[in-house]
This record gives structure tokens, C-alpha cells and sequence, in this order.
């Protein structure tokens, strides 16, 4: 049994792997923006005079400390979805013992 879920593991793992690599290597040249952008970009499009209703309290000085703070909120929520899930699964094998 543990053979195959090695099998599993291992074919899971790549399959993460090229999910990851094949779209930087097919899309090479490609800027990869956010939606915010976009969203700017289509609305100063459609109504040139808009303005924002509000603007942000605090920017962070770069990009690198943006994209570190995405990813940490990102770890976060996915730390307390996993505890959730596994608290949940403890709790009801708990039960069943």
C-alpha cells in the first residue's frame, strides 16, 4: 500500500511542477499584472474623468515587500484552513474511537 501512494505523491508532485514551469516557459516574453491593473486600465478607458472614491492608507515602499506581504497573507488563510480541516478530522476520529 505504501508503494502506492508513493506513486501517487510523486506523480501529484510533478504534475504541481509542470503546472508551475510550463506557463513561464510558453509565455516567455508575457508581463504578468495583477487585475487591479487591468481593471484601471479598462475603467480610464471607458470614463476618463473618473476618480477613485477613496486611495490607500499605506503603500508598501516596493514591490518585492508587496509580493512578500501577498504571500504571507496567503499562508495564513491556507494555515487556518488546514488546522480548520484538521482539528475537524481529529475531532471526528475522536468520536468514532
Amino acid at each position: 500500500m505504501k508503494t502506492k501512494n508513493t506513486y501517487k505523491n510523486i506523480l501529484l508532485l510533478l504534475a504541481v511542477i509542470a503546472l508551475t514551469v510550463f506557463p513561464l516557459v510558453y509565455v516567455s516574453g508575457a508581463e504578468f499584472g495583477g487585475a487591479d491593473g487591468q481593471a484601471e486600465a479598462v475603467i480610464a478607458n471607458i470614463n476618463p474623468g473618473y476618480q477613485p472614491w477613496f486611495s490607500s492608507i499605506w503603500s508598501p515602499p516596493s514591490g518585492e515587500i508587496e509580493s512578500l506581504l501577498f504571500a504571507l497573507q496567503g499562508a495564513l488563510g491556507a494555515g487556518v484552513i488546514c488546522y480548520y480541516l484538521g482539528y475537524k478530522k481529529g475531532k471526528k476520529k475522536a468520536e468514532k474511537d
